[in-house]
C-alpha cells in the first residue's frame, strides 16, 4: 500500500516537472522567435522578388536569388568584402598583441601608479566613443594617414575593454607557472608569449569575437578618413542601397544578409572557446 502512494506520489512529481519544463521551454521559444523574426523577415525578403519589405504577406512575390546577385554586381561586393576583411583583421591583430601586453603587467606586476591606469582604462569606457573622433581625425591628419586603412585601423585598434578583460583572465592562471619558468631562467616576454597566451586562449577568443562585430560593422569612422568610396567597408557601402535602390527592398535586405553572415561564420568557428570565457567569468 505504502509503495503504491509512493509511486503515485513519484508520477504525480515528474508530470508536474514536465509541465513546468514544458511551460519553461515553450516560453524560451517564444521570446526567441520575438528576437529572430526580424532577422528570419529579412533573410525571406532578400529571396523575394516585385515584393515591398513592408508587406507582411510573405507568400507574395517569387523567391529566387536575383536579389542577391543583383547587389553583387552592381556595388561590387567582393572589393568591399576584402576592404573589410583588411581593417578588420588588422584591427584584431594590433587589439591582441598590445592588449595582451598591457594586461600582463597590470594582472601581474606591480610598479607605481598600477591603480591609477587601472582606475583610466575603467574610465575610458564610460566615454561615448563619438567623443574621441575630433581628436583621432586630428591626429590622423597630423600622421598622414587620411584615406588610408591604418588611418582606420589604428583609432579602433586597442581597446580598454579588451585590455581589462584580459587582465581579469591573466589574474585566474596560477603564480606558480610564473615563478617555476623564472628558475628556469625565461625571460619576461617569453614567460608572456609561451606560457600565459596559450593559458588564456578562450579570453583571446571571446575578444576576437567582439572586435571582428564591432569592426566589421564600422560605419561612422570609415566616412570621416576615407576619401575614396573604392576604400569603404562593407557597412559603409551598404548604406548607399538606401538611397540608390530605395524602391527595390529586396536588394536592400539581400545586401544586409551578406553582411551577416561573416559574423555568424565567425561565432559558429568560436563559440565553444567563447562560451568557456564567458562561464569562466561567470564563475569567477
Amino acid at each position: 500500500m505504502n509503495s503504491t502512494i509512493a509511486i503515485k506520489k513519484s508520477t504525480k512529481k515528474k508530470t508536474k516537472k514536465a509541465g513546468s519544463m514544458f511551460f519553461i521551454y515553450l516560453m524560451l521559444i517564444v521570446i526567441g522567435a520575438i528576437f529572430a523574426g526580424p532577422f528570419l523577415w529579412l533573410f525571406i525578403t532578400s529571396f523575394r522578388t516585385g515584393a515591398n519589405l513592408y508587406d507582411l504577406n510573405l507568400f507574395s512575390g517569387k523567391y529566387s536569388f536575383d536579389n542577391f546577385t543583383g547587389v553583387i554586381n552592381f556595388m561590387n561586393i567582393p572589393q568591399y568584402i576584402i576592404n573589410t576583411l583588411i581593417i578588420t583583421i588588422g584591427a584584431i591583430a594590433l587589439d591582441i598583441t598590445f592588449s595582451s601586453l598591457c594586461a600582463y603587467p597590470l594582472a601581474l606586476m606591480q610598479f607605481p601608479g598600477k591603480k591609477l591606469i587601472f582606475a583610466l582604462l575603467i574610465a575610458l569606457m564610460i566615454i561615448p566613443a563619438a567623443a574621441g573622433l575630433v581628436i583621432s581625425y586630428l591626429t590622423i591628419t597630423y600622421m598622414h594617414l587620411l584615406n588610408t586603412f591604418l588611418g582606420c585601423i589604428l583609432p579602433c585598434s586597442v581597446g580598454s575593454f579588451s585590455i581589462i578583460l584580459l587582465r581579469q583572465a591573466y589574474l585566474g592562471i596560477p603564480k606558480e607557472l610564473m615563478d617555476a619558468a623564472r628558475i628556469d631562467g625565461a625571460s619576461e616576454l617569453k614567460i608572456w608569449s609561451r606560457i600565459m597566451l596559450p593559458e588564456i586562449k578562450p579570453t583571446i577568443t571571446t575578444v576576437i569575437i567582439f572586435d571582428f562585430i564591432g569592426n566589421w560593422n564600422q560605419f561612422l569612422w570609415p566616412v570621416i578618413v576615407l576619401q575614396d568610396p573604392g576604400k569603404y567597408p562593407l557597412a559603409t557601402a551598404l548604406q548607399y542601397l538606401n538611397g540608390m535602390f530605395n524602391y527595390k527592398f529586396g536588394y536592400i535586405a539581400a545586401g544586409t544578409i551578406i553582411s551577416i553572415i561573416p559574423v555568424i561564420i565567425v561565432f559558429l568557428i568560436f563559440q565553444k572557446n567563447y562560451i568557456n570565457a564567458v562561464a569562466g567569468a561567470v564563475k569567477g
